[in-house]
C-alpha cells in the first residue's frame, strides 16, 4: 500500500476541504480496544486539540488527553473505530501531542465496510491494510495521504508495540445519502448529503466546517453578544470545487441582507431560486458567529459518485457539487413551481416559517417574554425590569398601541377579544382561507390566551395557531407575490407543541388561499 507523508504546511492543500469522518461531531465512536490502562481511547476522536495535562496525576500515573496503553505488549495494541459516516478515506492525522518518550513508536491502519449492526472484531478477515506500518515521533502531528479507499465505515488503528496517541483523525469524503424521490426536499448542505466547506474568509474562533454538521437551520445558538447583525445568501452553479473564476455578478442573490437575532434558529424563504445551483455563499455583517447553516431543496437529477461541497464564511457554502460531472442545462429542470395534484388549487407553494422577531419584522413586532434575557432581539432598546415582588420579569413596550384614523372619523383604537373555534380540515387535510383582513389605520396583536372550560376540565390553552400575512399591494389588495416571503406559524405556549404547517397555496385569479396542515 502506497502512502505519502505530508508536512503541516501542506495540510490545507490536501485536507482543508475533506471531511473528518472519525469525528465525534459526526457520530464517530470507539467500538473496542485492546487496552487503555493509562488513558482512554475515546480521547482520540475529540474535536478540540489535545491539551497539556503536565503536572497532573491520577492513581495510575501522569494524566494525558489521548489513548495510552500499558507497556511490554508482546504483539501490538489496537483500537477499532466506527466512522461517523461511510465514505472514501484518503488521509490521516495521527497526533502524539504531549506524549514525549511515551508515544507509540509505530502505527498502521486497517479498514473495512460492515453492513451488519454488530461491530467487526479484531480478527475479522475483511480487514484490509490501507496505511502500512509507519514510524511516529514525540509530541507532533503526523500527516499521511493515501490513495482513496472507498466504501469504508470502520478503521482499526494498530499501535506497535504500545504507548500513547493524543488524536486520530480520518479524512475523506462521505458517501452521500439522498432521498430516492427527486422531488423530496432535504438539506443539500448537510455533511451527510455530501456538503463540504471549501472556503472561509475567517475562522479565528471556530472553523467553517462546523456549519454543515448535524444541527439546526441558520442558527445563532449560544451566540448572544457575538451574533452577526445580518446575513445574506448568494448562489451559483459551477463545475469547480472552489469557484474562484466566478465573477461577482454571476452570483445570484437568493436571500437579501436580513437581520439576525441572538441565540435562535432563523428560517428564510429564499428568492430568485429559479435555477439549479451547486454552491451558496453566506455573508455575515459585520462579523460574529453562526452555529449551523441548512439549505433545504431538492436534487435536479442523479449525481452518482459525486460528493458535494459547502462553503462558509464571507462565508460560503457549496451544495451537491457537480465538479466531477458536467450536467447539460437541457438535462436540468428546476423543481420549483411544480404543478399540484389534479383537483387542487394551482399556485405557488409557500413553506410555513417559524416565528421570530427578525423574520416577522417586515410585518410588525413579535411580543414575547424571553426566558433567556440574553436572547432578547434588541436588548439595548428594550427596557427589562423585575415585577410582582420579584416573581416576574417585565419587558416594557414591545409594541405600542397606535392608530391613524382621520380626526373626523369618529373612531378610536381599542383592545378586542375573539373566542375562536378550531378549524376543520377537509379530506385532504387542508383549510380554505377565503378572507384576509386589512386595518390601514391601526395595528393588530394575536395572543392565544387559553381554552374554555368543559365540565370540570379546562380545555388546553391555544398553543398552536397559524398567521398568514402579506403587505398591501398597489391595487389595495394583498400582495400575494410578497406573501411568499413569509408565512408565520408556531408559538411555544403551554405544553410547547408546535403546529407543523406543510404548505400554504394561493390562486391569484380566484383569490382563494389554502393551508395544508399536518
Amino acid at each position: 500500500m502506497t502512502f505519502e507523508r505530508v508536512s503541516s504546511d501542506e495540510f490545507s492543500k490536501y485536507f482543508s476541504t475533506a471531511i473528518e469522518l472519525s469525528s465525534v461531531a459526526l457520530g464517530g465512536t470507539i467500538c473496542s480496544v485492546s487496552d487503555e490502562f493509562f488513558a482512554e481511547a475515546h480521547h482520540l476522536l475529540h474535536v478540540e486539540p489535545a491539551p497539556s495535562l503536565k503536572g497532573q496525576f491520577g492513581p495510575k500515573g501522569a494524566l494525558f488527553s489521548g489513548w495510552e496503553t500499558r507497556r511490554h505488549n508482546p504483539s501490538y495494541d489496537w483500537c477499532i473505530i466506527k466512522l461517523g459516516s461511510p465514505g472514501a478515506v484518503f488521509g490521516f492525522d495521527i497526533d502524539t501531542a504531549h506524549f514525549n518518550g511515551n508515544e507509540a513508536p509505530e502505527v498502521s491502519v486497517d479498514a473495512l465496510y460492515a453492513s451488519s449492526e454488530e461491530h467487526p472484531t479484531v480478527h475479522d478477515t475483511k480487514w484490509i491494510e490501507i496505511l502500512p506500518k509507519v514510524a511516529l515521533g514525540p509530541s507532533s502531528r503526523h500527516l499521511f495521504k493515501i490513495p482513496p479507499s472507498s466504501g469504508v465505515n470502520y478503521v482499526k488503528l494498530n499501535m506497535y508495540p504500545d504507548g500513547g496517541i493524543a488524536r486520530f483523525r480520518v479524512y475523506g469524503l462521505v458517501t452521500p445519502v439522498f432521498p430516492s424521490d427527486l422531488d423530496k426536499h432535504f438539506d443539500l448542505a448537510h455533511v451527510f448529503a455530501g456538503g463540504r466547506v471549501v472556503f472561509t474568509s475567517d475562522q479565528h474562533f471556530g472553523v467553517g466546517s462546523n456549519l454543515i454538521l448535524p444541527g439546526r437551520e441558520i442558527d445563532t445558538a449560544h451566540f448572544k453578544g457575538n451574533f452577526p447583525e445580518s446575513c445574506e445568501v448568494h448562489a451559483v452553479r459551477s463545475a469547480q470545487l472552489l469557484p474562484q473564476d466566478i465573477l461577482e455578478d454571476e452570483w445570484s442573490l437568493v436571500l437579501p441582507r436580513t437581520k439576525l437575532g441572538p441565540h435562535r434558529q432563523h428560517y428564510f424563504q429564499l428568492e430568485n431560486v429559479d435555477a439549479p445551483y451547486t454552491h451558496i455563499r453566506v455573508t455575515i455583517y459585520p462579523d460574529g458567529g453562526i452555529k449551523r447553516v441548512r439549505v433545504i431543496g431538492s436534487r435536479v437529477g442523479p449525481v452518482s459518485g459525486v460528493s458535494g461541497s459547502v462553503i462558509a464564511g464571507q462565508t460560503q457554502v457549496a451544495l451537491a457539487e457537480a465538479a466531477a460531472q458536467e450536467i447539460e442545462a437541457s438535462d436540468i429542470s428546476p423543481t420549483l413551481a411544480q404543478p399540484l395534484d389534479e383537483g387542487k388549487t394551482s399556485g405557488a407553494i409557500i413553506p410555513a416559517l417559524s416565528l421570530t422577531a427578525e423574520a416577522f419584522a417586515p410585518f410588525g413586532q413579535v411580543i414575547q417574554a424571553y426566558s433567556d434575557l440574553n436572547a432578547v432581539p434588541s436588548p439595548r432598546t428594550t427596557r427589562i425590569t423585575g415585577a410582582n415582588q420579584g416573581t416576574a420579569i417585565k419587558f416594557h413596550k414591545l409594541s405600542l398601541l397606535h392608530s391613524s384614523y382621520p380626526q373626523d372619523a369618529g373612531a378610536s383604537a381599542g383592545l378586542s377579544v375573539y373566542r375562536c373555534q378550531p378549524i376543520s380540515l377537509d379530506k385532504n387535510g387542508e383549510w380554505n382561507v377565503r378572507l384576509m383582513e386589512r386595518h390601514p389605520c391601526t395595528n393588530q396583536a394575536f395572543i392565544p390566551m387559553g381554552g374554555s372550560s368543559a365540565g370540570d376540565a379546562l380545555v388546553a390553552p391555544g398553543s398552536r395557531y397559524l398567521v398568514i400575512v402579506a403587505p398591501n399591494g398597489e391595487d389595495d389588495k394583498p400582495d400575494l407575490k410578497s406573501a411568499m416571503d413569509f408565512t408565520c406559524v408556531e408559538t411555544q405556549i403551554g405544553n410547547g407543541d408546535k403546529l407543523d404547517c406543510e404548505i400554504v397555496e394561493f390562486d391569484a385569479k380566484q383569490g382563494l388561499h389554502r393551508v395544508k396542515v399536518q
